[in-house]
């Protein structure tokens, strides 16, 4: 944190993270065998073979086979090559599915095509996660933002939006708020940062924490922290001063299936204020 006037060392966050680079949106085969879609988002061609088409619909790997298919069961190969599963194909079939989750291995797996013990066809196909914060803010700032309740509850609360640009589903499970903010989610806040047991996620609807959310390939979804980590506490993050202070802090989650951290920095600024809880709170992207 730093003020105008002196200068305040700023604190330094607990986690770092490890950058995902975008990708568009994949899940079904072309006629090459190939993962994707066209960039106008449709689904892409059949392909000529049995395996007429393969998508990832929420957290199921849905696989269509041609109505001629000489098809007895499909498998599908991780991308360690290890069995994922096998489905039996019965008479006049076409389609299986495979319940992906979100504990699956992300990165090429095949589908595979069986005939008796002989491969018909066999087709990779990318899933992968790929996750991006689109948008932050609070409470206080925002209420139409935030779900239906006191204007006092919300106000210490955050939303953050955010989008799944990949080929597979993911899960959310845990919400972070690390560096100069009134009541940060470390040591020196509510102190959850390493208690993997606790999201800091609140779900309106069931008026809770939860502890995870799940957020499918193409969707974009809100969470809502539960912490408070815009709630003045003395003795705790950063209050209110008589002058003028600027920092930064970071908004993290973590993941189940990429098995790594999302972040977004942004700078905070904080109005000059007697109180120590009263000064108005404004930030952009670092």
């Amino acid at each position: 944190m730093t003020k105008h006037n002196p200068h305040l060392s700023r604190r330094t966050a607990l986690r770092t993270v490890s950058g995902a680079g975008l990708a568009s949106i994949a899940g079904c085969l072309n006629t090459n065998g190939n993962s994707g879609t066209p960039s106008d988002g449709s689904p892409s061609s059949n392909s000529p073979g049995p395996l007429r088409r393969v998508v990832v619909d929420g957290t199921t790997l849905v696989v269509e086979l041609s109505e001629d298919a000489d098809v007895d069961q499909v498998n599908l190969i991780q991308p360690n090559g290890e069995l994922f599963g096998q489905r039996d194909v019965a008479t006049g079939a076409q389609q299986v599915t495979f319940e992906l989750g979100t504990s699956y291995a992300p990165g090429e797996h095949r589908v595979i095509a069986l005939a008796g013990e002989e491969t018909v066809e066999e087709s990779p196909l990318s899933i992968q996660p790929n996750l991006r914060i689109v948008e932050m803010g609070i409470g206080k700032n925002q209420p139409e933002m935030m779900w239906d309740n006191s204007d006092d509850k919300i106000s210490k609360e955050a939303f953050v939006s955010v989008e799944n640009q990949g080929s597979g589903p993911d899960a959310i499970t845990q919400l972070l708020f690390i560096g100069d903010v009134p009541y940060p989610s470390d040591e020196e806040g509510t102190n959850y940062a390493d208690n993997d047991d606790i999201s800091g996620i609140y779900d309106p609807e069931r008026d809770t924490e939860v502890e995870e959310v799940v957020i499918e390939p193409g969707e974009q979804i809100t969470l809502y922290s539960y912490r408070s980590p815009f709630a003045f506490v003395r003795g705790e993050g950063t209050s209110c001063e008589s002058e003028e202070q600027n920092g930064e802090f970071e908004v993290i989650l973590e993941t189940q299936v990429s098995s790594n951290q999302l972040s977004e920095t942004y700078n905070i600024h904080y109005s000059a204020s007697g109180e120590f809880d009263n000064c108005e709170i404004t930030f952009s992207e670092g």
